[in-house]
């Protein structure tokens, strides 16, 4: 290696080694942390910046060699076509290949070598150190290939998608040659150092990685239902916009009117219906970045309050008050009003309770009714009937003994005797005592002052009293005898209901002393001899 070269390209090995360290010291410090934060407007890069796999450059190419042969003369007749394939973001390899056509002098190389890239918005760097082979084909001299080296870097202006313009390519290209010396002798070395400055056009094939997604957008609206002139808050969360771009937003709805043109905006519903009503919002990085959404929210129907009510008690006397409780409610959870009135009496409102004052009301039943309203005039009641009782009736008159009947006595021979006229009379009376358990009976016996018999109005009560008991089953202790009667040959019946009094002072018959006398006596029972049996043996 010539002096002159070392004293060239020393330096510059040290400037692309330490090119490289600082390009490889970025990429750490820009590497995404393990979670990001995400804004929440867009992505870290859209398509169009996404770095490509495959470059592809092809340009005009201005080469000055500073050689040993023919002299020094610039050559601005040369091409560069460059192929680049990149691992990642920054780092990749790269072949070059140029010809440059001298009047004195012809240059050829291929090389290739690692190259890096610095991918910014709109303008990229980059560089490159290539190895290979170099032709050298001076005039009157055969051509000669020998170890080729190619560094330097440059710029390149992002145009489109696919396409950007190289601004500038500067590199050094060295070279090493031997030719065979006319006049004879050592051989003649040459080891050419150049400066090459190119420029041209750079095609990009595919991406790093795949392609990011789509920009895209996401609406929400918050609440989802609510009632007419209750606003609605839509909230538009944009994502893969390219973060340096300033989004816009613009917004449609079937129904109500948007108040507002940013990420989150208010939609007013007054004046709107009962149904579903849909809001779509797009946005725009002012470039081809676009995406829409929409959300929808519900106006509910307005839904009156009701309401249910009691009275306590619901059976009053007159002048007595009844307590009224309401209880309302309202499904749209709206402040509710009361509202009481009474067809008869004097009500006393206490908020949703009420007391009714039934002072000069009439007996029978008095309606209440009651009715609440909302703050949107909705409203709805019901109905609570207190009944006036009407005043008692005055009491019955307290119970008292009746004569009920009577039997006569005919018979002269048997002044006592109960005949089936009278037995008739008496069945009767002794259906009256079955149909009235609580009921006693009062039998007054009477005897015209012709009779001379001793007791027979005691004897009459008797036998009409034996009839009842022997024949018809009632309780002797249900009947009670009398004697003294003066209504003549009869015996007189009197019912005395329960808690009644017989009105009578005729005095009581002492039925130990004063016994039944049978309507016909059984005959008095003759002596029998008997003969008693002998024993059989």
């Amino acid at each position: 290696m010539s002096p002159r070269f070392s004293s060239f390209f020393t330096p510059v090995l040290l400037a692309v080694l330490t090119f490289f360290a600082g390009l490889t010291v970025m990429a750490q410090n820009n590497a995404a942390p393990a979670n990001p934060p995400q804004a929440p407007s867009a992505s870290s890069s859209s398509y169009e910046d996404q770095p490509s796999k495959v470059d592809v450059f092809a340009g005009y190419s201005f080469l000055s060699p500073n050689g040993a042969i023919n002299g020094n003369k610039g050559i601005t007749k040369g091409f560069t076509v460059a192929s680049s394939y990149w691992l990642n973001k920054y780092l990749g390899g790269v072949i070059e290949t140029g010809s440059h056509f001298g009047d004195i002098n012809t240059f050829n190389t291929v090389t290739a070598g690692p190259t890096f890239r610095i991918p910014l918005q709109g303008l990229s760097p980059f560089g490159l150190a290539t190895f290979g082979i170099n032709r050298e084909a001076p005039n009157g001299l055969p051509s000669k290939t020998g170890f080729g080296f190619t560094g330097g870097g440059g710029f390149d202006l992002h145009v489109i998608k696919r396409l950007d313009i190289r601004l500038i390519e500067a590199e050094y290209e060295y070279s090493h040659h031997n030719f065979p010396n006319p006049a004879g002798g050592s051989s003649l070395r040459d080891n050419p150092g150049a400066v090459k400055i190119s420029a041209g056009l750079v095609f990009h094939f595919g991406t790093i990685g795949p392609p990011p997604p789509p920009p895209s957008a996401s609406c929400s609206v918050q609440p989802t239902d609510v009632f007419a002139g209750e606003p609605v808050q839509v909230t538009v969360q944009p994502s893969n916009f390219d973060p340096k771009r300033t989004l816009t937003y613009t917004y449609t709805a079937t129904g109500g009117k948007v108040n507002g043109t940013g990420p989150t905006v208010n939609v007013d519903t007054t004046g709107l219906n009962a149904g579903s009503y849909t809001v779509t919002a797009n946005v725009s990085d002012g470039k081809k970045g676009t995406a829409s959404c929409n959300a929808s929210f519900n106006v509910k129907q307005n839904q009156p309050p009701t309401i249910s009510c009691s009275a306590n008690p619901t059976t009053v006397k007159p002048g007595d008050t009844s307590q009224i409780s309401c209880q309302g409610q309202s499904p749209d959870n709206r402040p509710l009003t009361y509202k009481h009135e009474a067809s008869a009496g004097n009500i006393t409102p206490n908020g949703a309770n009420a007391a009714l004052n039934t002072q000069g009301a009439q007996p029978g039943p008095i309606t209440v009714t009651s009715t609440v309203t909302d703050d949107r005039n909705l409203s709805a009641n019901t109905q609570t009937t207190v009944t006036v009782e009407a005043p008692p009736p005055p009491p019955p008159p307290p119970p008292q003994a009746s004569k009920i009947n009577q039997i006569e006595f005919p018979n002269k021979v048997k002044p006592w005797r109960v005949d089936n006229t009278a037995k008739a009379i008496l069945d009767d009376v002794a259906l009256r005592l079955q149909r009235e358990p609580d009921s006693r009976l009062v039998i007054v016996g009477s005897q015209d002052p012709t009779e001379k018999r001793k007791n027979l109005d005691a004897e009459r009560a008797v036998d009409s009293k034996f009839y009842l008991t022997n024949d018809k089953g009632i309780d002797p202790n249900r009947i009670e005898c009398r004697s003294g009667g003066t209504a003549g040959k009869v015996a007189e019946f009197w019912i005395v209901p329960a808690g009644a009094t017989y009105p009578g002072s005729e005095p009581v018959v002492d039925e130990s002393k004063i016994k039944p006398i049978p309507d016909h006596p059984a005959p008095k029972p003759r002596g029998r001899r008997t003969t008693a049996k002998k024993p059989t043996t």
